[in-house]
């Protein structure tokens, strides 16, 4: 293995792009805390009756800015981009797959696609760096960066400049989705080996041997996990002596989908749109941007606890509970599609029910 790309460093300068990007993530107004706690605990309903969704509903009414919010109208971008890493023998399936799942969205006969139907967001396929020929894809979103990212146990993963450009990307589609109207966005990804990655950056970021968060992916064997462990453990040990910046970490053994996802995740917190987390590979994104701009978090929801061991760290790391157990591991934003209902749910039941003296019910009394 090489050292880092030469236009790495140990301390990453921060790029003037996400310097203006932390200044406009601007803390969240408690101006209407009080007002959207006193209607929730004033519906015609016992107090606290609709547990979790009475949580849901504060935190997209207060990230709103208003004891009426929007009514949710969500937006799902799916980046994909291939992996070098899968020359390992990290994946129980081919790099060729990342192309034809793209095909398949586009074509409506994907998990997320039916999602996206039935439950009524919108649905963005990008082309943020996978590694064949999709130039000819109707309704596909044309990003590429390059044909995939290298192979990080024998180089880095991206230079610099490909990691900023796919931070933007992602920067870029969540300016879109919120200027299209969109008042929740959801996180999507697919590419093959990404379930290394993401247990890479999560071992580097949150200091824990590989062992504890890699799982079996796609389907790997328990050899196939083994060797994932192995092939992580390695590039660890050569990075961490030369790396100690998240974007640094992001280049040496990420994606450029992981990269487009940090920047998406940014950017909804920029345009002050609340964002689902998908699963793991989503939850590392969302790691990364909470490291370059600690005032993301606000603005995370989890979706659901995925079968990837590194999930639940992320989590609990990020301070996030989430919404489902479903034993998912699809990954492509699937997880995010299934909780958005929820939040449909939730944002309806605080705006639409009544209150005990809208609807002249007595409420309960003391003790």
């Amino acid at each position: 293995m090489i050292p880092p790309h030469s236009e790495s460093s140990a301390s990453f300068p921060l790029h003037p792009p996400l310097d203006g990007w932390a200044r406009k993530v601007t803390a969240i107004d408690p101006g209407f805390d009080a007002a959207i706690k006193d209607r929730l605990n004033h519906l015609t309903k016992p107090l606290g009756s609709l547990g979790r969704l009475e949580d849901v509903a504060f935190w997209y009414a207060r990230l709103h800015g208003s004891d009426r919010p929007p009514a949710p109208k969500g937006a799902c971008v799916v980046f994909a981009g291939d992996h070098g890493i899968t020359a390992e023998g990290v994946s129980a399936y081919p790099s060729a797959v990342t192309r034809e799942m793209v095909l398949n969205y586009l074509r409506g006969g994907a998990a997320i696609s039916v999602l996206s139907r039935t439950h009524g967001f919108s649905l963005s396929i990008v082309d943020v760096g996978v590694d064949g020929d999709l130039s000819g894809a109707e309704g596909l979103i044309h990003r590429k960066v390059a044909r995939g990212t290298k192979n990080f146990l024998r180089e880095p993963a991206m230079a610099p400049r490909e990691g900023i450009q796919a931070l933007e990307v992602g920067m870029e589609m969540a300016a879109n989705a919120a200027d299209g109207g969109a008042t929740l966005l959801l996180t999507g990804e697919m590419g093959i080996g990404n379930t290394t990655a993401s247990t890479a950056l999560a071992a580097a970021l949150l200091r824990r041997p590989p062992e504890e968060l890699a799982g079996i992916g796609t389907g790997l064997s328990p050899e196939g996990r083994r060797k994932k462990i192995r092939v992580v453990e390695e590039a660890l040990a050569v990075y961490r002596p030369l790396l100690s910046s998240p974007l640094d970490w992001m280049c040496a053994v990420g994606g450029l989908e992981i990269a487009a996802l940090t920047g998406f995740i940014i950017g909804g917190a920029v345009r002050r749109v609340p964002v689902i987390l998908d699963g793991f590979i989503t939850t590392a994104a969302a790691l990364l941007a909470v490291e370059l701009i600690p005032g993301v978090r606000p603005w995370l929801l989890a979706s659901h606890m995925s079968q990837e061991p590194g999930h639940r760290h992320l989590l609990e790391h990020l301070g996030l509970s989430p919404l489902l157990a479903l034993d998912l591991r699809l990954g492509e934003g699937s997880g995010a599609a299934v909780a958005y209902p929820l939040v449909v749910s939730a944002v309806e039941l605080y705006n639409r029910m009544a209150t005990f003296s809208e609807a002249s019910v007595s409420e309960a009394g003391p003790g």
